[in-house]
Parts: C-alpha cells; structure tokens; sequence
C-alpha cells in the first residue's frame, strides 16, 4: 500500500484533555488518519512512542513533568521514524529554533483554525509518499523540504471578485484523497455555492485542483473537486 493510501497512526500529546480530544475528534475526520494513543505528560508520551510506534506525533511544548522539546529530542534518537509536529501556544522564537533543528515537521500556535493543521497533515502525507519512491527530482526535493524551487508555480492574478484569503480557504477545504463538491465545499468554508464553485474553477485553471464528472442516473452530471 502506497503512503497516498496508507492510514497513519497519530499520538496526541497535550496536558490539557480537553484540547486533545478535539484534535482526537478532528484526526477522526481526516481520511487516512486514525488515534494510536493520547499522553498527558512527556514520560507518558515516550512510553507510548514505544508502545505503539506511531507514524505522527503531535506534540504540545508545555507538559507538566518535562518540556515537550525535550520530548522532541528523545523521539528523534530513539524513534526516528516518527515524524513530529508541535501544537503549542509557545511562541517564544528560541523554542521555535529548537522546535526546527530538534527535526519538527511543522510548527503549529495554538489558537489556530483547524484548517491549518488539515494542511500540515497533507504536507505530512505528502512527504512521506516522497519517501516511498524509488527516485526524487529536485523539485520533490524542494517539497520535501518546504523550499519553493524553480518549478514552483507562480501565483496567477485572481478574478475580479474573488479575494486571496477565500481562495485559501477553498484549497484547504480540498485533499488529494477525497473529491468535494462545489455545495460540500461551501458548507465547509460557509461562503454561498455560487461562490464556492468560481472558487474552484480557479483552482483547476491554475492547475492547484482536478475535476471528474459524476454521472447519476438523471439529470446533469455533479462536478467533484480534488487537489493535484
């Protein structure tokens, strides 16, 4: 099973129950990804890194018994394999710099809309399908490693009407594992379906999004969306 179709065990790391039941509750809703594990404390985290060897962490930075970088350090000796991305409403820049050269992935501050953390799981899954290949260019290695080489796609000037900040929002409502429609799209952004749907005609004329045709046994067959 390729890393595109695999389903990625996630530990939660976080001293607050509440907080980490509703990362449970939005993991449980993101395709390909299940709840291995939930730790309250560092020692209890790295015992469960052990336990279930998960292929994600998140992780908060402030635990009661031990700094979740410091968390971080161990996984990366001991359990290379998990990969890491710290939720934390630390912001402070020294933790950040040890967040990244500690080896996080991603580094999320609380509040955030859960949107944000829908595309570092992507990134998450993108990166390790990389992984899975026998063979890489340079421009999979620049995403690999979050650089935008020279076959970026350059940003295409939005129509008349439609803003940046929606359009963002329409791309990260979208995956590459399942197909929205433009009414499915709108409930999750909460713009009208009008909208929703010259949002995603953009997307797919600058290349960022596909669209199929599902044909049902009447009527004018339903336009479903995708991200490349």
């Amino acid at each position: 099973m390729s890393s595109e179709q695999a389903e990625f065990g996630v530990l939660v790391v976080d001293d607050d129950f509440m907080v980490a039941r509703i990362h449970c509750r939005f993991l449980q809703t993101q395709n390909g990804f299940r709840v291995d594990g939930v730790a309250s404390t560092g020692i209890d985290a790295l015992a469960k890194l052990a336990e279930l060897s998960p292929d994600l962490m998140l992780l908060d930075v402030h635990l009661p018994d031990m700094s979740g970088l410091e968390v971080l350090r161990i996984a990366r000796q001991e359990h290379p394999r998990v990969d890491v991305i710290v939720v934390t409403a630390e912001r402070d820049l020294d933790a950040v710099r040890e967040a990244w050269q500690g080896g996080a992935m991603s580094y999320l501050v609380k509040p955030f809309e859960y949107t944000a953390l829908a595309e570092k799981l992507a990134h998450f899954r993108k990166a390790r399908a990389l992984l899975d290949t026998a063979e890489v260019d340079q421009g999979a290695i620049d995403q690999l490693f979050g650089v935008g080489g020279s076959t970026t796609r350059p940003r295409a000037d939005l129509p008349k009407g439609l803003s940046r900040e929606t359009a963002d929002l329409v791309r990260r409502s979208l995956s590459a594992d399942e197909a929205l429609s433009a009414t499915e799209c709108a409930e999750r952004v909460g713009i009208s379906r009008v909208s929703s749907r010259r949002y995603l005609e953009y997307l797919e004329q600058t290349g960022v999004a596909q669209v199929r045709l599902k044909y049902g046994k009447t009527g004018r067959p339903e336009r479903l969306y995708r991200l490349v």
